[in-house]
């Protein structure tokens, strides 16, 4: 009996979760399964995989045969470079401490490479989120500088209005007092 370690659709309409599960090659995508190791959610970024590490190389090392998108998924993870190891300390080419060590180190740099997209991401996105702030601002600004402007222009068309009527009333006035003196 052919076992394969694959993916079983759930969720909605155009937003699927996986399941990471262990099933025989014949059973249908979303049928029948062995195990259920875990899940996958490809709508996040970077994605989630949740799985059980140590069920999956247990499954790989009796012979579980991994789809091409959970293979990918088992080498993000490490579980295929650990079966590489262990595969190592059976044929006696390194020592179980060896491989452990190894394991660990690479593990500890592939936890750093993601935490540091994650925070990468989250800058980006507080970055544009400012950028979008600013840009907000000099709008609003403009927007009040230019609403300033038409209230100086009204006062100034709404002055000079009443100063021609101050002026034209004025002569009036000096010319009779001109012909009152003469």
């Amino acid at each position: 009996m052919a076992v394969k370690i694959r993916l079983a659709r759930r969720g909605r309409k155009k937003a699927a979760i996986y399941d990471i599960v262990v099933a025989d090659a014949r059973a249908p995508r979303d049928g029948k399964f062995i195990e259920k190791l875990g899940t996958y959610n490809p709508n996040t970024n970077p994605a989630s995989i949740d799985f059980s590490e140590e069920k999956a190389f247990q499954w790989l090392m009796n012979g579980a045969q991994p789809t091409d998108t959970v293979k990918a998924m088992l080498s993000y993870r490490g579980i295929l470079y650990k079966k590489h190891l262990q595969i190592g300390v059976a044929k006696g080419a390194i020592s179980q401490e060896t491989a452990d060590a190894r394991f660990e180190e690479w593990k500890q740099a592939k936890e750093a490479k993601i935490e540091g997209k994650r925070t990468t991401l989250g800058s980006e996105k507080e970055a544009k989120r400012k950028a979008a702030f600013e840009a907000e601002t000099k709008v609003k600004e403009a927007r009040a500088e230019a609403i300033r402007q038409r209230e100086a222009a009204k006062l100034a068309a709404d002055a000079p209005a009443a100063e021609g009527e101050e002026a034209t009333e004025a002569p009036a006035a000096e010319g009779e007092s001109t012909e009152e003196q003469a």
